[in-house]
């Protein structure tokens, strides 16, 4: 893995953060183990907790293997209305005090942090390209994707552009719907600019899915091809998720395990 010299820099809110928008320097992580100053191994814990979303994971050479088994408990079962299965990472994590509102990606309107969370900022870009390179092997009832979004030090910076999103049930024979784009949340500078297009594309076999993210703009591409082109743009550091999703109340074969395993992350 390469160690960059990143550029530290303070936000409004005081925290600070390892920042790559002004070195532009190059940020590879292949996996051979998972680096606790780079990744948080669970799902948006300060909802829950490490311990209690912690995710089902292996490295190695081959890189990271997410996965989701049958009994792996549900995420948040008291709180998320559908039930949820994950094994998800992320390249930084915060979270202000337990029960306050401040943590990133709430996904109800009365969430209160369970359990605080040390700042962690392994990779935060603003601006610049980021790629995710890997395969996925998915049931009826699972899904994988690969986003970016704000780290909600302040709540309007919670933005996401959203690499690649693919679910089970569109996956066919050598195609499947991707979905790539731009949700705001509580970003009032950005609108809802989103699409999950067919395309013929194995997804059990490796593509590299990546945004080129400058000021006003995000190009998406799979494989180096351009799929679509966003005419907006969040305006501030971001983290990066890697994350497998299981639906058990959706129709599919439980004993079918997903998996996910990711050969490359790449930033510059």
């Amino acid at each position: 893995m390469s160690c960059p010299a990143w550029t530290a820099i303070t936000l409004k809110s005081g925290l600070r953060y390892r920042a790559a928008r002004i070195l532009r320097v190059r940020f590879v992580e292949r996996f051979d183990r998972l680096d606790p100053g780079r990744w948080t191994d669970a799902y948006l814990p300060a909802w829950s907790s490490r311990a209690a979303a912690a995710a089902t994971l292996t490295t190695g050479a081959e890189g990271l293997e997410l996965s989701v088994p049958v009994d792996q408990p549900l995420w948040c079962p008291d709180l998320h209305e559908t039930p949820l299965r994950v094994s998800g990472i992320h390249s930084a994590n915060r979270s202000g005090p337990v029960g306050s509102t401040d943590a990133p990606q709430p996904f109800r309107g009365d969430l209160t942090v369970r359990e605080a969370q040390p700042t962690m900022l392994g990779f935060v870009p603003h601006f610049g390209t980021v790629s995710v390179t890997c395969a996925a092997h998915l049931n009826q009832r699972s899904m994988f994707s690969a986003w970016m979004v704000g780290l909600e030090d302040r709540p309007e910076r919670s933005g996401e552009i959203c690499l690649m999103e693919v679910f089970g049930n569109t996956v066919r024979a050598g195609e499947a719907s991707v979905g790539q784009g731009i949700h705001p949340f509580r970003d009032p500078a950005l609108r809802e600019d989103f699409s999950a297009e067919p395309r013929r594309l194995d997804v059990s076999r490796s593509h590299t899915y990546s945004v080129e993210w400058t000021p006003g703009r995000v190009e998406f591409r799979i494989d180096g091809t351009t799929t679509r082109v966003a005419d907006q743009a969040p305006d501030y550091p971001m983290m990066l998720i890697l994350g497998l999703f299981d639906f058990p109340a959706e129709p599919g074969d439980p004993a079918d395990v997903p998996r996910l395993r990711v050969s490359e992350v790449s930033g510059s």
